[in-house]
C-alpha cells in the first residue's frame, strides 16, 4: 500500500514536532505500508474491476482490519469510545494510543463522505475539549476509490473543505489527513470480498 499525500490541517502547541508524535506517526505509516494483497505478495494489488455496481469492486473493511491488526501489535487500542459530546457519546474511533496524558486517534474511512466529515469534526472537538492530542484520518485517493465499495469517502471529495478545519484554533494538537493508494491493479488477483480477512506483513 502506498501513502501518496499527507496534509496537516492543524499543528498547534509543538506536539507536531515532538519525538512522541514522530514515533506514533511512523507506526501509522508502517501499518499502512505493510498492507498487502494477495497475502504474501509483498505489495497491494486490487482486482481490476470498478465498484460501482452491487457485488463488484473490492471490500473496504478487510483492508482497514489489516491496518488495525498491525497497529495493535504496536500497542494501540482498538474501538475506543471518546467522550467529546455533551449529549451523546459518539461511536468509537478505530485506534488510539495514550500520549502526554491524552489520546492520539486514527480513523480509517469505510463510510461515505459524510462519515469523513464526522470523523474530522469529532477529532477537532476532542482537541478543543482537551481529550485528544491529535488525530489522523486515512482515505483512499480518487484513483483507488473507483475500485472500492461505491461512494466510499475519498481524499478528493474532502479536500475542498480543508480550510474549515484549518481555521479551528486549539491550544495543542495535530490533525492530519492521509491519502492512500494501491500499488497496482490486475485481473490475476482475487477480489477482496466483504468479510474476507485482509492481512498485513508480520
Amino acid at each position: 500500500m502506498k501513502i501518496v499525500k499527507t496534509e496537516i490541517l492543524i499543528n498547534a502547541g509543538g506536539f507536531g514536532e515532538s519525538p512522541e508524535w514522530r514515533s506514533r506517526f511512523n507506526e501509522i505509516c508502517e501499518a499502512v505500508k505493510a498492507i498487502e494483497w494477495p497475502p504474501g505478495s509483498g505489495s497491494f494489488t486490487l482486482y481490476d474491476q470498478p465498484g460501482k455496481e452491487r457485488g463488484e469492486g473490492s471490500g473496504v473493511k478487510p483492508i482497514k482490519e489489516a491496518c488495525m491488526s498491525q497497529l495493535q501489535r504496536y500497542g494501540w487500542k482498538l474501538e475506543t469510545r471518546i467522550d467529546v459530546a455533551t449529549v451523546k457519546i459518539p461511536g468509537p474511533v478505530d485506534a488510539t494510543c495514550k500520549v502526554k496524558g491524552r489520546l492520539l486517534c486514527m480513523e480509517w474511512e469505510t463510510g461515505n463522505i459524510s462519515s469523513s466529515h464526522r470523523a474530522l469534526n469529532k477529532m477537532c472537538l476532542g482537541m478543543l475539549k482537551g481529550v485528544l492530542i491529535g488525530g489522523v484520518l486515512i482515505l483512499p485517493t480518487r484513483k483507488m476509490y473507483k475500485y472500492l465499495t461505491d461512494r466510499i469517502g475519498n481524499y478528493s471529495e474532502i479536500e475542498p473543505y480543508f480550510p474549515f478545519w484549518q481555521s479551528i484554533r486549539v491550544q495543542e494538537g495535530i490533525l492530519v489527513v492521509m491519502a492512500i493508494e494501491h500499488d497496482a491493479v490486475s485481473l490475476d488477483v482475487p477480489r477482496i470480498e466483504k468479510g474476507t480477512d485482509g492481512r498485513a506483513r508480520q
